[in-house]
């Protein structure tokens, strides 16, 4: 039997990891980091649901690290197969996968530290820095268009995607008890309108497709260069006009060097607008060499990047005393610094120091799961909490989503026309559930009939022939149907204590406090006696 497992980015964006078991052995495609609320997070902790030793080998469709953050822990639990992606996914793997172990270290020695002063037992982090480089042993690279045979009845093929430098849609051909299943992944699509990217690609004519939806529900505006040049002119203009810097949280990995070489261009069209640009990100900085020695664009036939090579106006922040050194800073100046969700990286010591003033700008640029810290400043709230500290939100909060990386949900509907017939199922992924629904309506919408289109369930199983998917009954998925993209208990106990806070300064005496205080404290303790925490 051929089974296809959604052991990630099902219900939510992140954390895709597809499970094939065929006559030909296990193999996932994708093996990602879940990113957003804790209880999702928490996921990165707990021992995969596969044994890992009996995977044969891995299709990685790009770098990004809720498609690849996992490989180090996968290897370090046993797995000794192939991980087999475009060379240019391989070199950006690894700076990354560096910067995540590098990352996860530092965090964790950052809460073994507060957990000692509380008496709390020290935690591990998922992986470390000894575990990349064996992960990186493993890589074997394949060009688009050529056929690999990583098994006898097995054959894959890789596509432009357009998402990301390197990025693919992953084919595969796969004998199964007489017939061949043809099946294609999308991976992350990008939407054919950027000027750094080829356009997206893929076969016509599959029995079954696992499609991306990340926008799957909307509809973005003109994506052109001189259009999206022109909405980041004004954001810049605003942000200088607010006598601040402007704080650009941002993803390491494309992101940022889209964003610099359009910062520049600005720059040079309006010399008003001028000013130093720092990239305080050591993954950033390290990937953009990737990109300069990458980045041919056989669709322009040129390296857009080759701008970012010697510009006087980018400083680059590789120590963390380079980091330290812009608190000294006042008036006008931009920095890019990851992560592009706020939830890792340096960009949440700039938000501790800057999210209190007025006259700071913070741009964001980029999806945001739900329960991420980008997301919470997206709703404009009075205080967050960032590393255990209470942080007002003073600053201007922008948002600006043409430079998003994902095709929007016309450009999907668009490349799904491009790959009929589609003769089995389309696997929607890879999105949040107003988006998946969104998407869902649209290709029924467009003729294809309701059974045809599934949206699965985390950890949920389907047996696949080349016209038939059917769901199979499984172990219980590791999280509730609905938690993996919603806030968590986590988010609604920072907003109650965000609440509280402002609540007891508003009070005018310290007796109505303590009164508050007291009929809290009783509601809780009463709460917990009938069993309810």
């Amino acid at each position: 039997m051929l089974t296809l497992t959604f052991h990630g980015a099902a219900g939510c964006v992140t954390g895709f990891c597809a499970l094939l078991q065929t006559d030909q052995g296990r193999f996932l495609v994708d093996c990602g980091m879940f990113q957003g609320p804790k209880t999702l997070r928490a996921l990165n902790h707990e021992p995969f649901p596969f044994n890992p030793d009996s995977i044969d080998g891995v299709f990685l469709t790009h770098a990004h690290i809720d498609h690849s953050g996992l490989l180090p822990k996968l290897v370090k639990a046993g797995f000794k197969g192939s991980i087999i992606s475009t060379r240019a996914t391989r070199d950006l793997c690894e700076v990354m996968l560096a910067d995540s172990a590098d990352i996860q270290q530092g965090d964790v020695d950052h809460l073994n530290r507060r957990n000692q002063r509380r008496g709390i037992a020290p935690v591990e982090p998922i992986y470390g820095p000894e575990d990349v480089a064996p992960t990186l042993a493993l890589f074997e690279t394949v060009k688009f268009g050529e056929w690999l045979d990583p098994a006898p009845g097995l054959r894959v093929r890789y596509w432009p995607a357009g998402h990301l430098l390197g990025a693919a849609s992953i084919e595969l051909e796969i004998e199964n008890a007489g017939d061949i299943v043809h099946m294609l992944f999308s991976g992350d699509l990008g939407s054919g309108e950027q000027p750094y990217l080829v356009r997206p690609d893929g076969p016509a004519g599959v029995d079954h497709l696992v499609l991306e939806s990340t926008y799957g529900d909307r509809v973005r505006e003109d994506m052109d260069l001189a259009h999206r040049r022109a909405l980041l002119a004004k954001e810049v203009r605003a942000a200088k006009a607010a006598g601040g810097p402007l704080l650009m949280p941002t993803f390491a990995i494309g992101r940022a060097q889209e964003l610099i070489l359009e910062l520049l261009a600005i720059m040079e069209a309006e010399p008003d607008l001028a000013t130093d640009i720092f990239l305080d990100s050591p993954l950033a900085i390290e990937a953009t060499e990737v990109f300069l020695r990458r980045g041919w664009n056989a669709d322009a036939s040129v390296n857009p990047y080759l701008p970012l090579r010697n510009a006087p106006r980018l400083h680059t922040l590789l120590r963390p005393q380079d980091s330290d050194g812009l608190e000294r800073l006042r008036d006008w100046h931009i920095i890019l610094a990851g992560s592009g969700m706020c939830d890792a990286g340096r960009i949440r010591r700039h938000l501790k120091r800057l999210l209190w003033r007025k006259e700071t700008t913070v741009l964001i640029t980029g999806f945001q799961a739900a329960g991420s810290l980008g997301r919470i400043l997206l709703e404009t709230p009075p205080m967050v909490r960032i590393q255990g500290d209470d942080v007002r939100v003073n600053a201007r909060i922008r948002s600006l989503d043409v430079y998003s990386g994902h095709a929007d949900a016309p450009a999907l509907m668009d490349w799904l026309a491009a790959r009929e017939p589609v003769r089995g199922q389309v696997f929607l992924a890879h999105g949040e559930p107003e988006a998946l629904e969104g998407l869902q309506d649209r290709i029924t919408a467009a003729g294809r009939s309701g059974d045809q289109v599934t949206i699965p369930r985390l950890d949920q199983t389907f047996s696949l022939t080349p016209t038939r998917a059917e769901a199979l009954d499984g172990p219980a998925a590791r999280l509730a149907p609905g938690a993996e993209a919603r806030p968590d208990w986590h988010n609604a106990r920072a907003g109650l204590l965000e609440t509280l806070n402002e609540t007891l300064q508003a009070l005018p005496t310290d007796e109505e406090r303590d009164a508050l205080l007291a009929r809290l404290t009783a509601a809780v303790t009463a709460g917990a006696g009938r069993g309810r925490p």
